[in-house]
């Protein structure tokens, strides 16, 4: 039987409810232990067989294979189980609530949608007593939303011939490649020294706003000017910023942290390289200026490869289920698919409607989900069969 919105409400109702906040962006998250948990259990009695994965402690992957004849492949189903924090709307986030086609709640598009969509696939073909030779791989993968270490665990034990990773996105766009990314700190240095001392004192503070105006310039001529066609305008913005002691004393230390993208054939060295040309411009006019770069996380770009026979399934089955072709595309954020793709294995990354990412208000289209149920349903048979 085809996926209904009703079972697409009360599974994605019920996993909003379990918080899973990655501790790898806010310390005091409860990480994915019990959002495993709950995955196992509603998946047991499928016939698949369950794997609740230790990546660290209390940072679990949970795997559930629904096992082929044999002498077939096998398809991963990849989706994040953790979210981001929900400072902006504790009172809301963790309490699910239906509003015609629109499901609101922490994680409900970003990603406890697609770890539904993927849960709900298995246990769809799982009772339809089809018979495929090859294998389906649900993967509920840990911590993607900090350093992707469920993802990383993934791709190490090998075994997977091709994957699926289901973020949001526009039902009816199948991408094929995405920027990657750096979190970068930009420290200055000057001299601490009594701010009756002028001639002494050097302001940390004063040459970073130097450093952050020219690259917010950096983004407006050239990363807003020359998007990339596939993939928009490179990312740029900063996250957090700290520098000084007090009132009274010249700051011997500022830093802000940013976020940056890289386009496919682009390096994170290439965007070290401008702000280190930063850094030469200003010293050229600010006496005593000292700027550092300190690299806290580097991932590639994403473009997949060797995708092209499970991409005509794929395209196939949208057409058919959204009654329009496929829009084949990139996008401007980073995703675990570039993880797995580097491992080797082909990869695509397609999703559902949804909204107000990493933010109060996050939706879901629930019509939307159940097309994408039936995409990765139908996908899933034609390539496994």
């Amino acid at each position: 039987m085809p996926v209904t919105a009703k079972q697409v409400s009360e599974l994605l109702s019920a996993m909003v409810r379990v918080e899973s906040v990655t501790p790898s962006l806010i310390p005091t998250g409860s990480g994915e232990a019990k959002i495993a948990a709950f995955i196992a259990d509603w998946l047991d009695g499928t016939g698949a067989e369950i794997e609740i994965a230790e990546v660290e402690p209390g940072r679990p992957n949970v795997l559930a294979r629904l096992r082929g004849t044999g002498g077939g492949p096998t398809l991963c189903l990849n989706a994040h189980s953790d979210t981001v924090g929900y400072e902006g709307w504790p009172d809301e986030a963790l309490q699910p609530r239906v509003d015609g086609d629109r499901i609101y709640g922490l994680g409900t598009a970003d990603d406890k949608g697609g770890c539904a969509a993927a849960m709900l696939v298995l246990r769809s073909l799982a009772e339809s007593g089809v018979r495929l030779r090859g294998d389906l791989l649900v993967a509920c993968v840990a911590d993607e939303e900090g350093v992707s270490i469920g993802s990383e665990h993934l791709v190490r034990q090998g075994g997977i011939d091709a994957a699926i990773v289901i973020e949001p996105q526009p039902t009816h766009e199948l991408v094929v490649e995405h920027q990657g990314f750096g979190w970068i700190d930009v420290i200055t240095r000057g001299v601490a020294a009594h701010s009756c001392e002028p001639d002494v004192g050097v302001d940390a503070i004063v040459h970073l706003a130097e450093v952050i105006t020219r690259l917010h310039r950096l983004d407006r001529e050239v990363f807003q000017r020359q998007p990339s066609l596939m993939n928009g305008r490179t990312v740029f913005h900063t996250g957090t910023i700290t520098g000084g002691t007090d009132y009274a004393t010249y700051p011997s230390i500022a830093r802000v942290s940013i976020e940056v993208g890289t386009q496919p054939g682009e390096h994170l060295s290439d965007r070290v390289a401008e702000i280190e040309g930063i850094f030469d411009e200003i010293a050229r006019t600010e006496p005593g200026f000292r700027g550092e770069v300190d690299v806290r996380l580097d991932r590639e770009p994403f473009v997949a490869r060797g995708q092209e026979a499970l991409q005509d399934i794929v395209v196939k089955a949208m057409a058919m289920v959204l009654g329009r072709e496929a829009k084949i595309t990139g996008m401007n954020g980073w995703t675990d698919a570039a993880l797995l793709q580097a491992a080797g294995i082909p990869t695509l990354l397609m999703g559902s409607t949804g909204g107000n990412y990493h933010t109060a208000g996050e939706w879901a289209s629930i019509s939307e989900l159940v097309r994408l149920c039936d995409i990765l349903e139908q996908a899933a048979r034609q390539y496994l069969a």
